[in-house]
């Protein structure tokens, strides 16, 4: 492994008066090393990611980077310019210039010296070194780690102050946070430094997890359990959000974690002083949880198994919504006759509905046509990151084409993720790195799948999707009041967790090609999925005393949540009083189900509450299932937590009117 910086890639007298011309002054010393192999190509990458987010720091530093397909292996060069350089900083231009470039398949060891070397940039004995040092061996030498920086005073701002007084100090605040950028190399490691520095200094306990490109490691369960406030400096999704559930969180981009980490901190505190908590739990809201890349998920095969199922169905979900409810809606406007006609590009008149309704109905039957396509490929993603992308979808769209429908899917994505790891694990050369990712491993894993589909496990899958349509269909009297059931109690037992997702993902995946058994099964999920927020909404409506003050203010929110078929709506109940809560919802969810299923009510809408009932099949007792369920789970709620309440006075004056329950 060559060394990340030599004497030739420092110039100390920079005399560039722009941040592209020291990209390219900088850039034409690694051409002339040879480790960019096409200097305007590379220009052009470091621009594209200059686009995405300024790259200049407080305390005068540049640190543009990118990863580049023109680069031979991780490098680093560095400048340093007497006038200074504007690269957008707030406090005005930088002075120390690092331009990292990281090949497309850089390794984990190189990425791991860049990434101390961003920490690094956030102590001013090493930012005051470099200013100070003449020679461009010796600047190389401070860079890659040879020598140690003159320390500073004691008095800085980022040095460990002097521990208080342990007998008399309070426990302190603990916080977990997660630091993320777009090219994972710099600011995601410089923000976790800052956080970590300022954490010390305001006496905080703070754990970060690194969300770089070599990788992560995930925050120990417990320490996170632990926490008293999460913050997220991120500029990509944080992956597996739903670790986090339930604490105050602080969401903000990887600058200001870099830049303002005090103020964060203090956020933090303030937003656990209030009580909030996060809401975030259920798939179809975000499109991120469990996407953990090739960093995989931990645990055993059937906790990893359940993650990447889990990712693909994350991200199908908004194509599903957005694609079901246009189509829906332009069944309410021109009929269910609307779905035969005519091509709009072929035929649209902008006077007569009939036209809008079926453009409505075209554009969300391409959105749907996505379902399968984007589930298999997301499952992959979820397996073995970017590369299984393509693989994925190809696999998915197989499915659709020998009618393997959403089964199909899910076994697609689960053979392209696993292609994609088997051919990762073979050993290639280092010049070959760079092209593995994008092209040599999609192409091979695309083969793969492509072959298993059509020819070996193709055909037994959709026998098999066509048996289960056949079994929907035939559905009815008591067969299909226990499908209701079970559903029910799927839908309400984590609210928005793993049972929750699996029960909906089955619901969605027979509107792909909806029958009147598969419509019967989403008008179920839907309504059951509506109880649990609506009840604890009611009960803290009619019994006022047997929650506290912030249980009865979310109890309001509650209300919206629920008749937007929003599930986790119930969470901060479920999680205050897990054994009376969860309990109640689910008799309440499965009583809902199973009227649902019993009156024939159907849904064409995979998402959307009671906004959507003029949609639906039989609508009244629609309604009065929903009103049956939530009933039950409303008395079930009052009654058990009015068994655990024992003889109290009055209540405080901060209402909470409640007796802990030992």
């Amino acid at each position: 492994m060559s060394e990340l910086i030599t004497a030739d890639l420092v110039d100390l007298d920079l005399s560039a008066e722009t941040k592209d011309a020291a990209a390219r002054s900088l850039a034409g010393r690694m051409v002339e090393a040879g480790r960019v192999t096409d200097l305007d190509g590379f220009l052009a990458d470091v621009a594209a990611r200059e686009a995405q987010m300024p790259t200049g720091l407080d305390g005068g530093i540049g640190i543009p980077h990118c990863r580049s397909e023109h680069v031979t292996e991780p490098t680093l060069a560095f400048g340093r310019s007497a006038d200074g350089i504007d690269f957008g900083a707030p406090d005005g231009p930088a002075d120390l210039v690092f331009l990292i470039a990281a090949p497309a398949g850089a390794d984990d060891d190189h990425l791991t010296i860049l990434s101390g070397l961003a920490r690094r940039l956030m102590d001013p004995g090493f930012t005051g070194a470099l200013r100070a040092e003449a020679d461009p061996v010796a600047a190389a030498a401070l860079i890659r780690g040879e020598e140690v920086p003159a320390a500073v005073p004691e008095d800085s701002a980022t040095r460990t102050p002097e521990p208080a007084d342990t007998d008399a100090a309070p426990e302190p605040f603990r916080i977990v946070a997660v630091t993320s950028c777009p090219t994972g190399i710099a600011h995601t490691y410089m923000a976790a430094e800052s956080l970590e520095a300022a954490a010390r200094a305001e006496g905080v306990v703070l754990d970060v997890e690194t969300q770089g490109s070599a990788g992560f490691e995930r925050l120990d369960p417990a320490v996170i359990a632990a926490a008293d406030a999460v913050i997220w400096a991120h500029d990509v999704d944080v992956r597996e959000k739903a670790r986090f559930g339930g604490k105050p969180v602080v969401d903000t981009g990887v600058k200001a974690g870099i830049n303002r980490p005090a103020e964060l901190i203090a956020e933090a505190r303030r937003k656990a002083e209030r009580g909030e908590i996060s809401r975030f739990a259920d798939g179809r809201d975000e499109a991120e949880a469990g996407t953990g890349g090739s960093a995989g998920a931990s645990g055993h095969f059937g906790v990893r198994l359940r993650t990447y199922l889990m990712s693909g169905v994350s991200y199908m979900v908004p194509f599903v919504a957005a694609g079901g409810l246009l189509i829906a809606l332009s069944f309410a406007i021109g009929g269910y006759e609307i779905a035969s006609a005519k091509s709009v590009a072929d035929h649209f008149v902008w006077g007569e509905a009939a036209s809008w309704a079926a453009l409505l109905n075209q554009i969300g039957t391409a959105a749907f046509g996505f379902l399968v396509p984007v589930l298999a490929g997301y499952i992959a993603y979820g397996m073995a990151d970017r590369p299984a992308l393509v693989p994925g979808f190809v696999g998915g769209a197989i499915a659709l084409t020998i009618d393997a429908g959403f089964l199909g899917g899910l076994v697609a994505g689960l053979l392209a993720g696993a292609a994609v790891m088997a051919i990762q694990r073979v050993k290639v050369h280092p010049t070959l790195r760079g092209i593995m990712p994008v092209l040599v491993i999609p192409l091979l894993a695309s083969i793969a799948v492509g072959f298993l589909m059509f020819i070996v496990v193709g055909k037994p899958i959709a026998s098999l999707q066509n048996a289960l349509t056949d079994w929907l269909n035939g559905l009815s009297g008591s067969n299909a009041v226990i499908l209701g059931v079970v559903l029910g109690l799927m839908m309400c037992f984590d609210m928005g967790g793993p049972l929750n997702k699996v029960a909906y993902a089955f619901a969605v995946g027979g509107l792909a090609d909806p029958t009147p058994g598969s419509l019967k099964v989403m008008a179920a999920v839907m309504a059951a999925g509506m109880v649990p927020p609506l009840a604890l909404a009611l009960a803290t409506t009619v019994r006022r005393g047997l929650f506290t003050a912030t249980e009865r203010e979310n109890g309001r929110a509650a209300w919206v949540l629920g008749a937007s078929f929003i599930t986790e709506g119930a969470i901060p109940f479920a999680a205050a009083d897990p054994l009376r809560v969860i309990p109640s919802v689910m008799a309440g969810g499965a009583v809902t189900g199973a009227l649902s299923m019993a009156f024939g009510c159907t849904l064409r809408a995979p998402h959307g509450g009671v906004f959507v009932v003029p949609l639906i099949g039989e609508p009244f007792l629609y309604l009065l299932a929903i009103a049956a369920g939530t009933a039950v789970s409303t008395a079930l709620v009052v009654v058990l937590k009015g068994m655990r309440r024992t003889p109290a006075p009055a209540p405080a004056e901060d209402g909470s009117g409640v007796t802990v329950a030992a």
